[in-house]
């Protein structure tokens, strides 16, 4: 019996190191046939990505949304340079490897767009006379700005996602609205718009053209890796420019989503092959109770706090270090009022480093190719070790509290912690609407904690599991939330 369970474990690492090389590799293939180069003007990073030996090619600029960047992104310029298109992706001011901080009033954003404009007009690829601007969410309202801003740089306009702009029936030109059947706010704000705009036109000829696409099954974020909004871009750009339409199918997510699997599927053969820490028994009082009151209660205290000084750009990041605070408070309410300290031992710290290692591999490494900018430049990194220690007290308890559980017990807890954070999550948008993204992002919450808890089954200690997903964690948290001015 003992070897068989032997070789299970084998066949499962063999198959699991074959899901993580396979889905590498399918990533790093779609560069294949392109032009990709990595550029930077006044600061600001960009990435370039145009078909091998294309000549005049229609170029199109590519902005991301609040807490976006160039990766997440990378879709659309995969799409646009497959189909004989230029595509130039960058990171606004405060995102992604971009050093400086995003500007409140916006003139980041459209400084970025001149600069974005001006490297993109200098590729000995491009036409400069085709040169369309697509945006998503935050990166909409710009690339709409620019275009009534410089109608005579744009040849069409397309918001995904829209927020605002002061749309009229002649600027910007040809523009085009892009939303997700599931992002209900987006949605009506795209009707408002084109009504603005004079309603759906197809005077592509006079730069008159306006239309909204409804992009089904999709959300904010899904959007991005739709082939049916792929397909909707370049069907207008070929209108208004006359490039191709070439589809373009991105399965970059599906890998990764393979990779991250085969991770977990290591970790599962090789994980019980270590030593192990025999876990100090974690003498509960009332874990449940204080995961009820802990959400709540740190929502109520972190709006207080915001009567004092404002906690949207606490620590230099949008709304991060408002929701490291958050956790923080979280986090000490649900261990005081759920359970009695228990110490660290060295190897309990080392096992969590080793933890903290398999998730930044796991979920992170290929998200910098896939989705998000994982690689922290050094502003990001000099914060990590502040925020993994707030967010140490919540995932201690966490820890404590499905230590030697079975996988149903586990499970509830996971349950648990999702719905009960994602409602303290939400009353603090109701006392602090400017936090109000966090809306948007909650959904990955249950996503990471699944993560956190799968690859943890096997810690044992409470310390083992609290320590790895804390500096995993906020090692997040700063890859996401974009840098304040």
């Amino acid at each position: 019996m003992q070897q068989k369970s032997g070789w299970r474990g084998v066949a499962t690492a063999v198959i699991a190191l074959a899901f993580i090389i396979i889905s590498w590799w399918q990533v790093l293939r779609v560069n294949d046939g392109l032009i990709v180069r990595d550029l930077q003007q006044d600061g600001v990073p960009m990435r370039y990505l145009v078909a091998q030996g294309a000549q005049n090619a229609p170029g199109v600029l590519v902005a991301h949304g609040f807490s976006g960047s160039r990766q997440l992104m990378a879709g659309y310029g995969y799409a646009l340079a497959k189909a004989g298109y230029a595509a130039l992706l960058w990171d606004f001011g405060g995102h992604g490897a971009n050093s400086s901080g995003l500007n409140r009033e916006g003139a980041t954003l459209q400084d970025n767009i001149d600069a974005a404009y001006t490297t993109l007009l200098r590729q000995p690829e491009v036409d400069a006379q085709r040169i369309a601007i697509l945006g998503h969410s935050m990166g909409s309202g710009a690339a709409m700005r620019a275009g009534i801003k410089d109608p005579q740089r744009y040849r069409a306009v397309i918001a995904v996602s829209p927020t605002n702009a002061e749309v009229t029936p002649e600027l910007p030109p040809n523009l085009l609205f892009l939303a997700g059947a599931w992002e209900p706010r987006f949605v009506t704000n795209a009707e408002r718009l084109l009504a603005a705009a004079g309603g759906a036109n197809h005077d592509f000829s006079n730069g008159r053209a306006r239309a909204f696409t409804l992009i089904p099954n999709v959300e904010h974020i899904t959007i991005l890796f739709s082939a049916a909004s792929y397909a909707e871009t370049l069907r207008w750009l070929h209108e208004t420019l006359g490039g191709g339409q070439t589809p373009y199918r991105d399965g970059r997510l599906w890998w990764y989503a393979l990779h991250l699997l085969g991770w977990l599927g290591l970790a599962t053969a090789v994980v019980p092959l270590l030593p192990r820490v025999t876990p100090q028994a974690a003498e509960k009082r009332r874990p449940w109770l204080g995961l009820l009151i802990a959400p709540l209660a740190a929502s109520g205290l972190l709006y207080l706090i915001n009567l004092l000084l404002n906690v949207r750009d606490l620590g230099g990041v949008i709304i991060g270090g408002a929701l490291a605070l958050w956790f923080f408070i979280l986090g000490l309410i649900w261990l005081l009022i759920g359970f009695r300290p228990v110490r660290p031992t060295r190897r309990s710290l080392l096992l969590g480093l080793g933890f903290f290692a398999l998730l930044w591999l796991a979920f992170g490494l290929l998200a910098h190719w896939v989705w998000l900018p994982w690689l922290l430049i050094p502003v990001r990194l000099l914060r990590w070790p502040f925020w993994a220690l707030a967010c140490l007290p919540w995932l201690l308890a966490a820890g404590q509290a499905q230590q030697g559980g079975t996988a149903v017990h586990r499970f509830l807890w996971w349950l648990s912690q999702s719905l009960l954070l994602a409602a303290g999550l939400l009353l603090l948008i109701y006392l602090l609407p400017e936090l109000g993204f966090v809306a948007l992002v909650l959904p990955v919450l249950p996503l990471v904690l699944a993560v956190m808890v799968v690859a943890g089954r096997n810690a044992g200690d409470s310390w083992t599991f609290g320590l790895g997903s804390a500096l995993f964690f906020a090692w997040l948290l700063l890859a996401l939330f974009p840098l304040a001015a």
